[in-house]
């Protein structure tokens, strides 16, 4: 049982936090606790440790494991060796590029260089379906790989580009030609991505404005949401998610709380212009990430926290709340039809129009919601429960042990905010399982995931359940 609560501990850590600050404790309190619990896992528990790469951690806390994992395998056997590998691999294909050029500028810089990680990172890389594209828009971490993996190509011009890159005149690959021309032609460097346009634009004393309306269709969705700098212009969120869900697939960003993002981010008045149009967009990312549970989880009950905690921090500014407004449009698919309430902490009945403010009285929302008589109660809140304290851990005592001690009342808490003092996210009570969150889509795996939490099952069913996790994750049958 220790080792299935340490397990969970580390799940909730890896899933709610990325080391940046939070509304009540700063960056460094963050990522000491993560360390801490990463080297505390690895040490302990590697097996389990290389398996919840499968259970949808997020994207920083998969990266401190894949560089845990690969610095530090002396004395691991060969055939854990081999199943670290094939995890490791499927999940820098699920990365981004730059994420996975910056792990191998880690890796370089911690002097990893065995066989098992050199094979992993050559075969990412000769994996990449455009070398050149890469080379060009990520030169410098793509050359850190090269380097470090003793990587061949094949090809002389990508290694004459990141080695000697204007000795070569002219280049074949057009897209190397093109960047070549680009230092003596400002009119050339509109065909480069974004980002390696931005220099040459800089180089050539391009106005920013001018230079951002002529590279559009160079740029990715996120980037434009990045350089939308102008208040009086604001990038469309629906028509910007809707051409990113086209160009990367449905799982490579979490489009619902990208969109709850965006629209958060929006002037109230202007949400409440648009709010027929904002709403059917979210229920329309919100069916098709239910997908088939569409309407299957009865009567539930949704209790979210949009008290002044919310607005998270100016690095992760509002972000819990975009969380709370994903995960309501999320509820409400999966809910059986008309048979869903939301209560947000505030008591506001618009979701579009919520903003942080006030205290946070979540004992007298979880009263609200259990007189609903849901088969099934849903908490997103950062577990601060302040007016008054405590009110709801003893309102979930005397519900599990005087009115529903059989657990008819499925109730879970997802927190997404990570409590570095406490190594966990802060919980309601120990009778009610709190799971942390990062973005909404994740709710449905932590959902499965709370029945560990509870104490109900122990190591030998937790264990069924992450092979069948990372059975599913390599794509095995």
């Amino acid at each position: 049982m220790v080792a299935a609560e340490d397990v969970l501990l580390f799940v909730n850590a890896a899933t709610a936090s990325t080391g940046q600050r939070e509304f009540s404790e700063n960056a460094e309190q963050q990522s000491i606790s993560l360390s801490f619990l990463h080297e505390y896992m690895r040490v302990n528990y590697r097996e389990l440790y290389a398996a919840t790469l499968a259970l949808g951690i997020n994207d920083h806390n998969a990266m401190l494991a894949v560089r845990g994992l690969l610095g530090n395998a002396r004395d691991v056997s060969a055939e854990q060796k081999a199943i670290e590998g094939r995890l490791i691999a499927a999940t820098l294909l699920r990365l981004s590029p730059p994420r996975v050029f910056r792990l191998f500028k880690a890796l370089q810089r911690d002097g990893v260089n065995n066989r098992r990680t050199r094979a992993i990172i050559r075969d990412w890389m000769t994996a990449l379906d455009n070398p050149a594209y890469h080379a060009v828009k990520y030169r410098s971490g793509f050359k850190a790989g090269l380097k470090h993996a003793h990587v061949d190509f094949g090809d002389g011009e990508v290694r004459d580009f990141l080695f000697g890159p204007l000795q070569r005149k002219p280049y074949t690959t057009p897209i190397l030609e093109t960047w070549r021309q680009a230092h003596y032609d400002r009119n050339v460097l509109y065909k480069l991505p974004y980002t390696v346009a931005e220099g040459f634009a800089a180089k050539h004393g391009i106005k920013r404005e001018i230079f951002v309306e002529r590279i559009g269709t160079q740029m990715t969705p996120l980037e434009k949401l990045r350089a939308d700098k102008d208040p009086a212009d604001p990038v469309d969120p629906l028509a910007i998610l809707n051409n990113y869900a086209k160009y990367c697939g449905p799982q490579q960003i979490p489009w619902l709380t990208r969109l709850a993002v965006r629209i958060l981010a929006l002037p109230l008045d202007e949400r409440a212009a648009r709010r027929a149009e904002l709403t059917e967009g979210m229920r329309r990312f919100a069916r098709v990430e239910a997908g088939d549970l569409c309407g299957t989880w009865g009567r539930v009950t949704a209790v979210l926290d949009d008290s002044f905690s919310s607005f998270g921090s100016p690095v992760k500014r509002r972000r819990p709340l975009a969380v709370a407004l994903a995960t309501h449009f999320l509820l409400e698919a999966l809910a059986a039809p008309g048979q869903y309430t939301p209560l947000w902490m505030s008591g506001r009945d618009d979701p579009l129009l919520s903003y942080p403010s006030g205290a946070t009285p979540l004992g007298t929302r979880l009263l609200d919601a259990l007189e609903t008589s849901p088969e099934r109660v849903a908490v997103v809140s950062d577990g601060w429960d302040n007016s008054p304290p405590g009110l709801a851990g003893e309102v979930l005592r005397v519900w599990r042990t005087r009115l529903d001690p059989a657990r008819r009342v499925d109730i879970v808490h997802v927190n997404p905010v990570f409590n570095a003092a406490g190594l966990d996210v802060r919980a309601l009570s120990p009778l009610v399982p709190s799971v942390g969150i990062r973005d909404a889509e994740d709710l449905v795996l932590l959902v499965e995931l709370a029945q560990f939490a509870q104490g109900r099952v122990g190591l030998p069913e937790l264990l069924a359940y992450l092979d069948g996790r990372v059975g599913r994750f390599l794509g095995a049958d």
